[in-house]
């Protein structure tokens, strides 16, 4: 049967969900997560259906990659197609021709999971790695702790305060408070939360973002952040508690994150917050 690759309406971006929701399990390989794609609401529904590429055969869809920049596209495929050879060289040439429309000329990045056929073409064909990154995994059988801080939940009204707190952590002007209500459109955030840690002055001190994906199935943590004015204070650890436990009563049986080793404040602060890493990935990458 033919592969046929697609990109979805706003509307059939709830298909691509759907599979990758079927797709997570705790003992997959670090990998393109539902919560990733929620994550990009945020930049609007219309925006999000536009990065979103599906690969089918035969009406089932086999892998779902998104591209989170012009030159980076993050995929996974079905569990039983990670050594499909028709499918892995689809992948591949989608990938190597940009009138494809999945990855411009020049310099690009592909993540994409360890276990793959495709990593053995791209190896092949002479594409690199690119920096570490530590994948961070923390079981969620067991009651998890009090984060020690005040929690609360992040709803519409409190936007301003997620969206503070982001554009201290991570960035000067681009977040804003429509990044909470844009989220707020992605077609499984019920299955969501976005919570904040508050001083004892009521100022929101770090937010999280965490992704279930159902009962028995690994969530997410994207994204975490902790204000400029509130680092060093356990902040971070506290706040990422506070989302495993959100996590582990909407019956998530594990919680994943992935950041650069380079961060090592950030792999300290998983770590303290009962995170155990596994063995460092990196993107694959094309250079010019």
């Amino acid at each position: 049967m033919t592969i046929v690759l697609s990109t979805p309406t706003a509307d059939g971006v709830s298909e691509a969900i759907a599979a990758l929701r079927e797709w997570q399990h705790d003992e997959a390989p670090m990998q393109l997560h539902p919560g990733d794609i929620g994550w990009n609401y945020r930049l609007g529904t219309a925006e999000t259906a536009a990065v979103v590429r599906t690969w089918s055969r035969d009406g089932r869809i086999l892998a779902v990659g998104m591209r989170d920049s012009p030159t980076l596209v993050r995929m996974t495929v079905a569990p039983d197609a990670f050594q499909d050879e028709v499918l892995a060289r689809r992948l591949f040439e989608d990938f190597s021709l940009p009138e494809r429309g999945v990855l411009p000329v020049g310099a690009v990045s592909i993540e994409a999971p360890q276990g793959l056929l495709l990593h053995d073409l791209l190896t092949k064909e002479g594409w690199g790695v690119d920096e570490p990154w530590t994948p961070l995994f923390r079981d969620l059988v067991k009651t998890v702790e009090n984060p020690g801080v005040c929690i609360e939940e992040i709803g519409l009204e409190q936007a301003q305060d997620f969206a503070d707190v982001l554009r201290s952590a991570f960035n000067p002007t681009r977040p804003t408070r429509e990044y909470r209500h844009k989220m707020s459109a992605a077609p499984f955030y019920t299955d969501a939360r976005c919570l904040g840690a508050y001083d004892d002055h009521g100022n929101p001190a770090a937010v999280v973002t965490v992704w279930s994906t159902g009962p028995g199935k690994p969530g997410l943590v994207e994204p975490m952040g902790v204000h400029a004015d509130h680092r060093g204070r356990g902040y971070g650890r506290a706040i990422t508690v506070a989302g495993a436990a959100a996590l582990r009563e909407m019956g998530s049986s594990s919680v994943r994150v992935c950041t650069p080793s380079s961060n090592v404040g950030g792999v300290a602060t998983y770590k303290a917050a009962g995170f155990v890493a596994r063995p460092e990935i990196a993107d694959r990458i094309r250079k010019v």
